[in-house]
């Protein structure tokens, strides 16, 4: 069978597109490389275009569609969270209810519309629309991109449908879900909690936090495990919801929270003391415990030797050296771009068409380097329409003029190969 499948992730942050053909990656693109709007969240319609540009085929030549995530699922999760909490979250209520009803509710009919413009196709003309599960299209990413015929995978984000934390069995072109951990349990969102309060950018500022750790000390992880998170010797853990705010509100955390701490959280791009490095290291510590102690109980259970990692805090790099310094398992691999374009995609093609994997090499997704190209005409064309100055150069004569150019302190642009598809700061390895 040959065939094209296209994902597609929109409407949270960082949106993106991918292009699955005949079962091998074939292009991957988030949109903000192309509108240059940091963590763009709108239809992802310049990366689609370029996804199809690149096999050099038509919207119409598409087999399936396929969105990351089923809305009414997510819907049914609100509801029942505001009934759990009310008469708290009104506020929060009022505000998302007219966006759901009016928009998200009908987001396969809004999904098409925005196909059919970019097509220029009749509605009825499209290539048919499907949606996976949110945790399914990242551990999808995760297990079919990776060499392993067999493996374990822990998929670790702020919050799918339900699931924060599932674990699946990868066996050939099947993944079989184990178990989850559910909303509001979430070990991402309690990172991101801590982003929120150092003064970062929730869902994109993590990484930040993370960095910040090494320079603090973990004076406050006996006050975050006595208080906001219960560890159990398996790894599964509950939140003390009191202290949050995210379940219904507009912020992440509540007073509750700043008393704990101390004081309100650090206004964004505010200086930062010793005090938040000392948090940022603490959450770090408790971040890796728990995921140390979630991949040996998955290990103990599963029995593989090999491990995919998927999700947003699977991109926690220090958590993932631990991983593979003390070797919970033989053989280790981790999605670099979170991958719920991708995934859906390879859901589709290797679950819902029943499709074999292909003998893949060691990364898949080659490196994350699955974005445009251009070429040396391509370049100097678009300097020359604006005027820019530049000098063109061998080789040779290229590395001695970049080392004095960094050696007085100039700022320097590095264009070689392909765009990464997306934010990647942890590629994928095999011990």
């Amino acid at each position: 069978m040959t065939g094209l499948v296209l994902g597609i992730s929109a409407y949270y942050h960082d949106s993106a597109a991918a292009l699955v053909v005949d079962g091998a990656v074939a292009a991957a693109a988030q949109e903000e490389r192309f509108s240059r709007k940091k963590h763009d969240a709108r239809f992802p319609a310049n990366a689609i275009r370029f996804c199809l540009d690149q096999a050099n085929v038509r919207l119409h030549d598409v087999d399936y569609v396929v969105f990351y995530d089923k809305p009414l699922v997510k819907f049914e999760r609100l509801l029942e969270t505001y009934l759990s909490y009310a008469p708290k979250g009104l506020r929060s209520f009022v505000a998302a209810m007219p966006v759901w009803l009016k928009e998200k509710l009908f987001l396969k009919k809004t999904l098409k519309r925005e196909l059919a413009a970019l097509g220029d196709l009749k509605v009825k003309n499209l290539p048919p629309l499907l949606f996976t599960e949110h945790h399914q299209a990242h551990v999808a990413s995760a297990f079919f991109a990776s060499p392993f015929e067999n493996a374990a995978v822990l998929c670790l984000d702020g919050v799918g449908e339900w699931a924060t934390t599932s674990v699946w069995l990868g066996d050939g072109n099947t993944l079989t879900p184990q178990w989850e951990i559910d909303f509001p349990h979430s070990l991402g969102l309690l990172y991101s909690a801590f982003t929120y309060y150092t003064g970062f950018k929730v869902n994109s500022g993590e990484y930040k936090l993370m960095g910040l750790a090494p320079y603090g000390e973990p004076n406050y992880v006996d006050l975050i495990r006595d208080h906001l998170i219960d560890i159990k010797d398996d790894g599964t853990y509950r939140l003390d919801m009191a202290y949050f705010n995210y379940a219904t509100g507009l912020t992440m955390t509540n007073r509750r929270f700043d008393k704990l701490f101390g004081g309100p959280p650090l206004r964004p791009e505010a200086q930062l003391t010793q005090r938040e490095m000392d948090i940022a290291r603490s959450i770090q510590v408790i971040t890796e415990e728990v995921v140390m102690k979630l991949a040996r109980t998955v290990r103990k259970e599963l029995g593989t030797e090999a491990l995919c990692l998927a999700g947003g805090v699977a991109l926690n790099c220090v958590a993932n050296g631990r991983l593979l310094k003390e070797e919970v398992f033989r053989n280790l691999w981790i999605q670099p771009a979170a991958g719920g374009a991708v995934g859906a995609a390879l859901s589709v093609w290797h679950q819902y068409l029943e499709q074999p994997r292909r003998a893949t090499a060691v990364d898949a997704m080659a490196g994350a380097y699955l974005g445009p190209r251009f070429s040396n005409e391509a370049i100097t064309g678009y300097l020359d329409s604006v005027g820019a100055r530049y000098q063109q150069m061998a080789d040779a004569e290229l590395m001695p003029a970049l080392a004095s150019l960094l050696a007085q302190e100039n700022v320097v642009g590095w264009f070689q190969g392909r765009m990464e598809s997306g934010r990647a700061p942890w590629v994928g390895v095999r011990s």
